[in-house]
């Protein structure tokens, strides 16, 4: 395994545990399709929450900047296939993305609700 793919393993669990301290229950990680993957699904307050998880190891280049609308594009799709394929109908869902920085001496967690906008 290489050193971004155990930094990004660190990145995922940290944001998993992030989410549980706040109430989100969740439902699968790393859900894989021919279309993509999602890194987390998670449900609070009826609502299911497709998280994608950015990890880095320095604040040149922030996050929430390496997610662009082709990779959007891709979650979406997925995660209306995940809904189709667990018959959740009429029911409210967002994408949003959770920033961990992980440096020397301090790890930081941001949440961005709903990186997707009509």
């Amino acid at each position: 395994m290489n050193n971004n793919k155990k930094i990004g393993n660190i990145g995922e669990r940290l944001a998993k545990v992030y989410l549980q301290i706040y109430g989100y229950e969740i439902l699968k990680c790393n859900y894989r399709t021919r279309m993509g993957e999602i890194d987390i699904i998670a449900k609070k307050n009826e609502i299911i929450h497709f998280v994608e998880v950015k990890t880095r190891t320095s604040k040149r280049i922030e996050a929430r900047d390496s997610i662009g609308k082709t990779k959007c594009m891709h979650i979406w799709k997925v995660a209306q296939y995940y809904l189709y394929k667990n018959n959740l109908y009429n029911i409210g869902c967002q994408v949003d993305a959770v920033e961990v920085y992980l440096q020397k001496d301090s790890i930081e967690i941001n949440y961005i609700p709903q990186i997707i906008s009509d």
